[in-house]
């Protein structure tokens, strides 16, 4: 009889052991390694940077926009477009640059000819 209370003993031990072992592997899995950004929230990231930019070169004043592409990735934002004078090509760029988030700036503006786009 004793013998057989010994062994029920150690079998619910060795279950209850078991389960916590298992239990504690499972809660750790996830707090190991955050988990890598998908291509969904990475798109969501640069729309948002290019949104920004975008905001920040319109309230900057005497830039005009309206012929302006913003294009972000990673950080790295690119401008291009046509504007009507040169200063606003150097003020784009500056502008960008100091916004938060932008790592880079590639500034692919033209200065606009007349009567043209």
């Amino acid at each position: 009889m004793n013998a057989i209370k010994a062994i029920k003993l150690a079998s619910c031990a060795l279950i209850v052991l078991a389960s916590v072992n298992a239990y504690a592997q499972s809660s750790d899995a996830g707090a190991m390694a955050p988990a890598a950004p998908t291509a969904k929230s990475v798109k969501a990231e640069n729309r948002a940077l290019g949104k920004k930019v975008r905001a920040a070169l319109a309230k900057a004043g005497g830039i005009d926009v309206a012929n302006m592409t913003v294009r972000a990735r990673s950080g790295a934002v690119s401008l291009t477009g046509t504007v009507p004078d040169a200063s606003q090509i150097d003020k784009a760029a500056t502008v960008a640059k100091g916004v938060a988030g932008v790592t880079s700036v590639d500034n692919h503006l033209t200065i606009r000819t007349e009567g043209g786009q």
